[in-house]
């Protein structure tokens, strides 16, 4: 119980890595909280820094969603963690620590990228047929938070569907309840498209 404990704050701190925060200061000296939208996620960073910028700032906070996922797994398996609680509450933590960091105030980005690492750790087919979608969104309105948000929509009934139609089993309930979680905290974070969107003032890419 213990390392338990430890790991999953530990995964808030991985989480809590501002990589959009480190690039833009690195390539280009900026505090990218200070310009564009004032979010650290890759989207902005590639708005304002550039889009090299951006895709290493998006590869970034994926890999830390992975990877803290996947260590959890082998930590805990399922021979440990029968309802692999520790993978899911280590996903939650880092999905906390990107948005609400530590090390930049508990300020920081919308969480959707480091969302899609842990996702593809835990329901990979669910992250890919999303991720695909989300893209396809994407490029058809061109916001970026119409496609993000719609993903977060479906995601809790993609691993359900999935589960039932590809392994004939029903899906984990503590996976089903961080498919709600992500669903919830991802369309809060996004409040703010969601008024700029009605207004008609949200920004395309």
């Amino acid at each position: 119980m213990g390392l338990a404990v430890l790991y999953v704050l530990a995964a808030y701190f991985v989480g809590a890595i501002p990589f959009g925060y480190i690039v833009a200061r690195k390539v280009k000296g900026i505090d990218i909280r200070e310009h564009g939208s004032g979010n650290v996620g890759g989207t902005n960073v590639g708005r304002v820094v550039g889009k090299k910028a951006g895709y290493t700032t998006l590869a970034l906070d994926f890999f830390k969603g992975f990877i803290v996922v996947a260590i959890a797994k082998l930590l805990f398996p399922i021979s440990v963690d029968a309802y692999q609680v520790i993978p899911v509450l280590a996903g939650i933590a880092a999905v906390i620590g990107h948005s609400r960091s530590v090390f930049i105030g508990f300020k920081g980005g919308k969480s959707v990228i480091t969302s899609t690492g842990i996702l593809l750790a835990l329901e990979p087919i669910s992250a890919i047929l999303l991720s695909a979608l989300a893209v396809t969104t994407i490029k058809i309105t061109r916001y970026v938070s119409v496609g993000s948000m719609l993903a977060a929509f479906l995601l809790p009934l993609s691993i359900w569907l999935t589960h039932k139609w590809f392994f004939h089993r029903p899906a984990a309930a503590s996976h089903l309840i961080l498919a709600g979680f992500i669903f919830v905290y991802v369309i809060y974070l996004h409040r703010t498209n969601i008024v700029r969107l009605v207004r008609h003032q949200e920004n395309r890419i």
